[in-house]
């Protein structure tokens, strides 16, 4: 029996309302986190929203500048909604709050797709459940909501480093001693 590592990057999709607040933000975070640890090739972060009010707009202003100052770019966002065909793109697909979940969860089309989603805060013990909308609020709320992101997009990437590092350095062959070398 031969098993090879796939080369396929690991992909990764969050979701928010209207894709322009917090899935923006952690698609930044969680791309940046992957690429200072050298992984950058191994994961796709992407975002997208469940509503469609925000197609092609950039991120909000406000997500934007919270971003600048921690030192990330969100310049290059534009706003997507989440489609049929987004449950085959992607590996893992995360919800930024139970609403968000549940109408993914009802959107999926078998329990393989359902089983991709959920919630970012699961990986953020001791924070909740939701992240809340910062859209209504003032920028002291998007910067605290970012800190809320941050820290669960380090407890999804230390879930996902280890295989990503086994899968980005393991991509010979492995034989099973029972049967015949087929090389």
């Amino acid at each position: 029996m031969v098993c090879v590592t796939s080369p396929d990057p690991f992909r990764v999709i969050f979701v928010c309302t209207g894709n322009i607040c917090r899935s923006p933000m952690a698609e930044v975070v969680f791309r940046d986190l992957a690429e200072r640890q050298g992984l950058g090739s191994r994961i796709v972060s992407r975002s997208a929203g469940t509503g469609d009010w925000h197609l092609g707009e950039q991120a909000d202003r406000r997500t934007i500048d919270s971003l600048a100052r921690r030192g990330y770019d969100g310049s290059h966002h534009r706003a997507r909604q989440f489609t049929a065909a987004s449950f085959a793109d992607n590996d893992l697909i995360v919800a930024l709050d139970r609403t968000h979940e549940r109408i993914l969860r009802e959107w999926a089309h078998d329990e393989d797709e359902e089983g991709k989603v959920t919630l970012l805060l699961s990986f953020a013990p001791d924070t909740g459940l939701d992240v809340p909308d910062p859209y209504y609020a003032g920028e002291d709320m998007f910067d605290s909501v970012l800190g809320m992101i941050e820290a669960a997009a380090r407890g999804l990437f230390r879930q996902l480093e280890p295989a990503l590092r086994l899968n980005r350095t393991t991509s010979r062959v492995m034989r099973d001693p029972d049967h015949e070398d087929l090389s």
